[in-house]
């Protein structure tokens, strides 16, 4: 198994001027050297309690952050701009 971190974020959207693109929950620095450091993997774990599975990906500016899918963020019964309570586990190759 691997590292588990827990936080809270907001989901925003990955590009803001695509009203209908990518969502995304930005992973506070202390969880991003828990998680293997800044780079692409595969995580699975909890939005708002409800299971999902998604990517981590690097921001412009240092940033990194976990895409939320639109299947997952209805099962957490969350919306862009919704405060979440974010469970990661890194995927183990």
């Amino acid at each position: 198994m691997g590292t588990t971190v827990e936080f809270s974020g907001t989901v925003r959207r990955w590009n803001p001027d695509k009203p209908g693109g990518l969502a995304v929950v930005d992973v506070p620095d202390d969880c991003v050297t828990q998680l293997g450091g800044r780079k692409q993997r595969r995580v699975t774990g909890t939005l708002n309690g409800a299971e999902f599975a998604g990517s981590t990906m690097l921001v412009a500016g240092g940033g990194f952050c976990v895409g939320v899918s639109k299947a997952a963020l209805k099962a957490a019964n969350a919306a862009v701009g919704d405060d979440v309570e974010v469970v990661l586990q890194r995927e183990q190759p």
